[in-house]
Order: structure tokens, then sequence, then C-alpha cells
């Protein structure tokens, strides 16, 4: 199972979360704005691994991010089959406003 963290307030997050709906076998999305518990996870990841050095460097958060059964950590949706907001394939804003989500 691939753990996806994120937020619901992040545009990125969002978009991964929907593509993955009724698809709970796969993904275990953790909302780490939801308690301490999650944030504190996250933080330490975050914290430790070199992954998100580049997001540190530039201010981001590094939401959504994807850990794997093998303990592998990536930012890249690809990475887990998953569509990235913004990328050729996904859908336009226009089309997120009008309820199409997930694409």
């Amino acid at each position: 199972m691939i753990k996806i963290y994120g937020m619901p307030t992040c545009p990125y997050c969002d978009y991964v979360h929907e593509q993955i709906v009724g698809r709970e076998n796969e993904f275990e999305y953790i909302n780490i704005g939801e308690n301490i518990r999650n944030m504190s996870i996250f933080t330490r990841m975050r914290d430790t691994n070199p992954v998100f050095d580049h997001c540190k460097d530039i201010g981001d958060v590094g939401v959504p991010a994807f850990v794997f059964e093998d303990g592998r950590v990536s930012l890249d949706p690809a990475d887990a089959g998953l569509i990235e907001y913004g990328s050729p394939n996904a859908c336009s804003v226009e089309d997120h406003k009008n309820g199409r989500k997930g694409c």
C-alpha cells in the first residue's frame, strides 16, 4: 500500500486525492493537518529525508509525498501511477471548477 501525505487545502494534494477515491486497498491518504500525530510523522520524515531538500530550499512544504512499501519516498505522483496537477494529462483549472476531478 502506498501512503500519501497531504492536506485538503493543497490543490496538488486534492487533485491526487480525487484519483485514489475508491482505491483504499492501494493507497492510504494521510491528512497532515488533521491531527498533530500526522503532522509530526510527516515533519520528521521531511526533516530527515534528502528527497525533501529542494522543497525546503525553495520554501515548499513537500506535499503530496508518497511513501512506498519498501520505504522509498517520492514527490512525483507518476511514481505512484497517478497524474500530477498541471501536467499535460491533467484537467484544466476550468475542468476542475466544473466538477471534473481525478482526471
